[in-house]
């Protein structure tokens, strides 16, 4: 079940799965396990049986874990490509208030705001609308993605999955593959859903443990790139760059503002809840 929870927060762009986990007094746990995954663990596998492997392991604690993540992700997703393929004017501006709050929320993790956070800001922003300028020049619709960005999107959403206040999810908006990673698990692209899984399960192991000694020994600097990374996808998601305001009725207009607001209180109320 708290698995389930999980995912559920995976799912949502601006909700961090680490803090699900958290607030649920797994967390600890989650890190520790995965920080055990070694090749030494399944040598043991080979050498004393599975009944050693799965003590070693923790996957007493992981294995149902992970159904519950999987199984609510599966769930949601269709929901969202549901509502994405319906209302994207409006689910776009209920992502853009979850982006805008998380920002908030990052830029008050970092204990010393001086001029090197503040260039670490700049330099991020540019570097994320850049980039994705040059992987996709159609917007939040694009198919243009390469295996390679898909692999690094995996690598960077799936350690970001596990950090609390960092939603992997939000990630993948960030980095513009959001969509088109619904539509292929929906449409059984299990060559795109592979590689992506490829990445993801990488990054776990090994980007997690990276981003974790940052924070231990960078923290404000790791958070100010964070925080870059969010104010550059607010530019990236804008949902009426594709809308003209002229051409949408004025109900569509006030519950676009209305969402986007919604947004963020549910973000500054998941803070509040997770400071107790």
């Amino acid at each position: 079940m708290k698995g389930v929870f999980m995912g559920i927060a995976d799912a949502i762009p601006g909700v961090s799965g680490g803090t699900i986990a958290l607030l649920l007094g797994i967390y600890e746990e989650l890190i520790t396990t995965i920080s055990n995954i070694k090749i030494s663990l399944f040598k043991i596998l080979t050498k004393d049986g599975l009944s050693v492997f799965w003590k070693k392991g923790n996957l007493g604690f992981l294995f149902p874990l992970l159904i519950g993540i999987i199984a609510s992700l599966i769930v949601f997703v269709n929901i969202t490509h549901y509502f994405l393929d319906t209302f994207p004017l409006l689910v776009w501006s209920f992502f853009t208030g979850l982006i805008i709050a998380t920002s908030y929320v990052i830029f008050k993790k970092i204990e010393n705001f001086e001029l090197k956070e503040f260039t670490l800001v700049i330099i991020a922003s540019i570097s994320l609308i850049l980039f994705t300028k040059i992987s996709s020049n159609e917007g939040l619709s694009s198919t243009n993605f390469s295996i390679v960005y898909i692999f690094v999107c995996a690598l960077l959403a799936s350690s970001a999955m596990i950090l609390p206040g960092i939603s992997g999810s939000l990630v993948l908006v960030i980095l513009g593959v959001y969509e088109y990673l619904i539509e292929s698990l929906i449409n059984y692209n299990f060559y795109i859903i592979s590689i992506f899984v490829i990445g993801a399960i990488i990054g776990l192991l090994l980007l997690s443990k990276i981003l974790n000694k940052l924070f231990l020994r960078h923290k404000d600097s790791t958070f100010s790139i964070m925080l870059g990374l969010v104010i550059g996808s607010v530019i990236n998601i804008w949902p009426w760059k594709k809308y003209s305001i002229n051409q949408v009725s004025t109900e569509i207009l006030i519950l676009s503002f209305f969402l986007a607001l919604s947004a963020i209180l549910l973000i500054v109320l998941i803070e509040k809840v997770n400071k107790k």
